[in-house]
């Protein structure tokens, strides 16, 4: 949790950069990361000489000889002049130099078009300086730092891609609880939300005080794990647990800063439109049974050419629509007992298309579905206010009955402002599903937020999944007083008016 403190400088730097010209919110975001890139290059730097005099050996060094001055520490005392050409020419081209070689730098391979969009020295030097005094050396803070500017995204992207709020995130990856052992994709990254929480979840599930320690080394605070449960899994959770996906290079450039800044030592991200064919050309092992999670918001609208859909997807559900077509990629990079869950617009449970029909039918007759969620339509305000579900289901198995859930209230007002609210029924999502899930709970009562349905009543409805189509409503009778009565009243309320007309008329 990050103080006042430090909001008010994130709002400071914000408002820097909207004086000084840049006011696009994904563009302020991209030069913060390019600066806060820069100095994080500088600390690993520092760091791995340390290591290296203590330990006597070598490293590859992140600076050559002659890029000494393209050092953080160096440059962020230069005065205005001298520091933007510095930076615009020299700095940047390093970031270029180090895509180039690419190697095991998670964030270099999306520096190769990287620009500094800053044209005014003195705003320059009021970024350096505020990013400067940020505490990037402590984990526990960076990640909740970074998450707060990016709170600061309140605009949609053109494809219909937006921000998932972290609250709606956090409740999917409880549902699906992650193990330490699994790999975990989003097939549509965006700032990498989903992935940021999962790694938070697995940190709170399977790590503890007593099994981590701080140090204070040249003055940085190091934080060291021994003895918990997670720590046997470190390599893999750094390397190979995490994979992310999208065609906006800005995001991808975000989303692998988001999850360093969070601890992820080397998350897997990469350039891609995953419903393309070129995809499982370029990545054999993700695009087919490559993940036991996927958590995913796809992007909404939009259509594609058939051309340019992997032909078996199509063969799962032929169709140009998007928000179809990511639900058969995900079943297809899903291992055969893998899990999802998946954010979908309400038309995907109940749109009689050909293409609509033949989807749902695929998910329940010859995979496991699970869980239809219904959120309210003012959870993705002010992005947009398009209704939505979360589905959950498995690769494969077989569907007996599903759980619905009515979710009225997020926790959140339903107006652009979002403010919080006394009511929410999340809460009580996550603890009706786990009884649910241990077969604790009788939820049959369709008159309920939660209750399950058996599959011959779903594809009794040609497999519609809205959960207004199953839930009942409870009529409550409303008792109304006899007309005669009410007519009898107003008479005497007329009658009690005409006297005091009188009553005026005489005194006039």
């Amino acid at each position: 949790m990050i103080t006042g403190e430090l909001k008010h400088r994130i709002d400071s730097l914000w408002t820097e950069f909207w004086t000084g010209g840049i006011t696009n919110p994904l563009t302020v975001i991209e030069q913060i990361t390019f600066l806060m890139y820069a100095r994080m290059l500088d600390m690993a730097e520092r760091r791995d000489e340390r290591m290296s005099k203590v330990a006597g050996k070598g490293f590859k060094p992140r600076f050559a000889a002659d890029e000494q001055a393209c050092r953080w520490e160096t440059w962020r005392h230069y005065g205005a002049e001298e520091m933007l050409p510095h930076v615009r020419d020299r700095v940047f081209a390093h970031f270029r130099r180090l895509a180039a070689e690419a190697g095991d730098n998670p964030f270099a391979e999306f520096m190769k078009d990287a620009q500094l969009m800053i044209q005014k020295p003195s705003l320059l030097v009021k970024a350096v300086t505020m990013i400067g005094d940020l505490p990037l050396e402590k984990g526990d803070t960076k990640g909740d730092l970074y998450e707060y500017l990016l709170g600061k995204l309140t605009t949609a992207g053109i494809n219909g891609q937006f921000r998932t709020p972290r609250h709606i995130i956090r409740m999917m990856v409880e549902l699906m609880a992650p193990q330490p052992t699994d790999r975990i994709c989003d097939p549509a990254c965006g700032t990498a939300g989903f992935l940021v929480e999962s790694y938070d979840y697995l940190l709170r599930k399977y790590s503890s005080a007593a099994g981590t320690h701080t140090e204070i080394v040249d003055g940085e605070t190091v934080t060291l794990y021994s003895g918990d449960r997670l720590q046997e899994h470190r390599e893999h959770v750094d390397s190979d647990m995490f994979h992310a996906f999208d065609f906006d290079a800005t995001m991808l450039r975000i989303a692998t800063m988001n999850l360093v800044m969070h601890g992820v030592a080397e998350p897997d991200v990469h350039y891609q439109d995953t419903l393309s064919q070129k995809f499982e050309e370029r990545h054999p092992r993700a695009a087919k049974s490559g993940f036991d999670l996927i958590l995913a918001n796809p992007p909404f609208k939009g259509s594609l050419d058939e051309q340019d859909v992997a032909p078996d997807i199509l063969r799962t559900v032929k169709t140009k629509k998007t928000e179809l077509l990511f639900v058969a990629l995900i079943l297809r990079m899903l291992k055969v007992g893998g899990r999802s869950a998946t954010i979908v617009p309400d038309g995907v449970l109940f749109g009689s298309s050909k293409a609509h029909v033949q989807l749902r039918k695929h998910l329940v007759e010859d995979n496991q579905l699970e869980a239809v969620i219904s959120l309210p339509s003012g959870v993705f305000k002010p992005y947009a206010g398009v209704s939505t579900a979360i589905i959950i289901f498995s690769k494969g198995g077989k569907t007996d009955e599903v759980f619905f859930y009515d979710v009225e209230e997020d926790g959140f007002s339903r107006d652009d402002k979002r403010q919080p609210i006394k009511s929410n029924d999340l809460p009580d999502v996550l603890a009706q599903w786990q009884q649910w899930c241990d077969r604790k709970a009788d939820i049959t009562d369709r008159t309920q937020k939660a209750f399950s349905v058996p599959l011959a009543d779903i594809a009794a409805q040609n497999y519609d999944l809205s959960i207004n189509r199953y839930k009942q409503q409870v009529h409550v009778a409303e008792e109304h007083e006899d007309p005669r009565d009410i007519l009898k009243r107003l008479k005497a309320l007329e009658s009690e008016i005409q006297k005091e007309l009188a009553e005026l008329e005489g005194m006039l």
